[in-house]
């Protein structure tokens, strides 16, 4: 699998870029997951965020944002983050997670990163030194937990 990694500032994301990250959360967030929420919240085109994408030839097959800090008046946050149906199971997440942490700390070096995680991925995330911050809460009909790396 040829996958090719680009992380962008939202100001050099083409209309097709853009486009393609929406469709894919749709997809999966409102579509897959059953859960009508608005996806398109302002933020991806707010202050220095950057998007991070996986392509395998012209299908966007692994996503995250990286919120800048400035931004949020806190942590760099991550989140938004998603595997294509058909890319799942090839450790696509693994690999967008390292990315995600680099780039953090290439942008914004020495500061602290937040995420709010689907309950059940607390043990994934813990694996990239993310800790349980506050109580479990429901997000869109889905257990979710508040996650924090220094």
């Amino acid at each position: 699998m040829d996958i090719d990694w680009v992380c962008k500032h939202h100001s050099d994301l083409s209309k097709e870029q853009l486009y393609a990250i929406l469709k894919l959360r749709a997809e999966v967030f409102v579509v897959e997951q059953n859960c009508a929420y608005p996806d398109v919240d302002g933020l991806d085109l707010e202050g220095d965020t950057c998007h991070l994408m996986a392509w395998q030839g012209n299908h966007l097959v692994a996503y995250l944002r990286l919120l800048d800090p400035h931004s949020q008046n806190s942590d760099v946050v991550i989140g938004r983050v998603v595997i294509a149906p058909q890319a799942r199971g090839q450790g696509l997440g693994h690999k967008l997670m390292e990315r995600a942490l680099k780039q953090a700390e290439k942008r914004w070096p020495g500061t602290s990163i937040s995420l709010s995680a689907q309950a059940h991925l607390q043990g994934y995330y813990g694996r990239y030194g993310f800790g349980v911050v506050g109580v479990e809460y429901m997000e869109d009909g889905i257990p979710h937990i508040g996650m924090h790396r220094p």
